[in-house]
């Protein structure tokens, strides 16, 4: 039952956020996708921080019968309990994300050795979700892991979008941007992904593993150059020269090829908006392909909120409303003297949105991952009320100070109000939620 959004506005919106990630569940979107056992062998491969969660999904739907074995490699601590019933045919293993390690190295080469000896005859099954592109990590040749962590790590810090991030990241993989369904081929794949990327593109989702790449060397080059990342002059000279390029469409390889996406952002963003409705309030979902910098959108979010708040428009009061899609954040040089912080894009999000609702009022917000890991840090996000500057100054803390060191966590932390949910087994990205009575 929902919690009383007058009574417990707080709560009401974790509410909200639990039914998003229910309805990502694997559990729950798998059985209909699943294609008939093949007259050969089912090899199940896949990466994300989806894939244990979906490998079990699989096997509690694959039938008892049929032959079924495979790999897939998911986070640190995202394999969720295994249900006592169910027989393990599937090995699922853990590597570091969002920078890859020597774990998911040992995994993506397994995983491209299965595939050696499939006949037409074969079908591979592919698990895909977000985080597959850290946890599936095969260097091209030439790159070093070092070198890779690096390339991760400045990514991840400067403001580029999934997509310009899994660009590059796709040209220098070895198993990434459709190589994995040319090693499996002439076999038939299957792939089911939960999307986490805005506008849910297949190529983008874990940086497209079995899907054709329409990007090029070219446009890698770019992406790093804007952002001022180096790349060992071999692995440059590799690009220029466009040997790194990925499979394109049109190779026949991709003709015994398909792909079903079992969970999307969108879908979980209407479910919490069907669950307000039922509460009694309007709901709008604003977008789920929302993408630039976090505290950036949180301002937007919060002008809207105050307008309506105030002026009764666009939307009338009570109500949700609620965005999702991929911010990023772009982390600054603390000032001298001064600790970086710690923190993710949801975190971010709810600063600027605290800082520019100024205490508003009746508004209520919360932002996480549906991951449950904002960032790098063990909160899915955090929460803002109507007291959260006050609270934050009575307790000697200005908000543009942690805005600077990028320390949401940090600041939400001191006043308890960090989102802690610890995995979920899915991940659809951004999930954003502001009540307006």
């Amino acid at each position: 039952m929902a919690p009383d959004p007058f009574l417990q506005p707080a709560q009401f919106l974790r509410y909200l956020f639990e039914v998003a990630v229910k309805r990502a569940l694997p559990l729950h979107n798998t059985a209909a996708f699943l294609p008939t056992p093949p007259k050969g062998r089912t090899l199940v491969l896949g990466a994300g921080k989806a894939a244990g969660a979906m490998a079990q999904a699989v096997e509690a739907h694959w039938p008892a019968d049929a032959a079924l074995s495979g790999l897939v490699v998911t986070r640190y601590e995202h394999i969720p309990p295994r249900p006592a019933s169910l027989v393990q045919r599937i090995e699922v293993v853990q590597a570091a994300h969002p920078v890859p390690d020597a774990a998911g190295i040992a995994a993506a080469q397994r995983i491209m050795d299965l595939t050696r000896g499939l006949t037409e005859d074969d079908l591979v099954l592919c698990l895909i979700s977000g985080g597959g592109s850290a946890l599936l990590s095969l260097p091209a040749e030439g790159l070093t892991l070092q070198d890779k962590q690096r390339i991760n790590k400045e990514l991840l810090q400067s403001g580029a979008t999934i997509a310009e991030m899994n660009c590059v990241r796709k040209h220098l993989s070895a198993v990434k941007g459709g190589r994995l369904a040319l090693a499996c081929a002439p076999a038939r794949v299957v792939t089911l992904a939960i999307s986490d990327v805005p506008g849910d593109e297949p190529s983008v989702i874990a940086s497209g593993p079995t899907v054709p790449d329409t990007s090029t060397c070219a446009d890698a080059l770019s992406i790093l150059k804007r952002f001022g990342i180096a790349l060992p002059q071999a692995l440059m000279d590799a690009l220029r020269g466009g040997t790194l390029e990925t499979p394109k469409p049109g190779r026949p390889e991709f003709d015994q090829t398909e792909l079903h996406l079992i969970a999307t952002p969108g879908q979980s963003l209407q479910a919490a908006a069907q669950a307000a409705r039922q509460a009694g309030l309007s709901a709008y979902v604003l977008s789920d392909e929302m993408e630039g910098e976090s505290r950036e959108v949180g301002k937007v979010h919060a002008a809207l909120a105050r307008f309506v708040a105030n002026q009764g428009e666009p939307f009338a009061r009570p109500c949700v409303i609620i965005s999702g899609g991929e911010t990023t954040v772009t982390v600054r040089t603390p000032a001298t003297g001064s600790v970086r912080g710690r923190g993710g894009r949801a975190g971010e999000f709810c600063l600027g949105l605290a800082q520019a609702l100024q205490g508003q009022p009746k508004v209520w917000a919360l932002a996480a991952d549906t991951d449950g890991i904002d960032g790098m840090e063990g909160n899915a996000g955090a929460r803002v009320e109507p007291a959260t500057l006050s609270r934050a100054l009575a307790a000697g803390m200005k908000i543009e100070n942690f805005l600077e060191r990028n320390d949401a966590y940090g600041y939400f932390c001191a006043l308890d109000d960090l989102v802690m949910t610890g995995p979920t087994f899915t991940n659809v990205n951004d999930f954003r939620a502001l009540l307006v009575l």
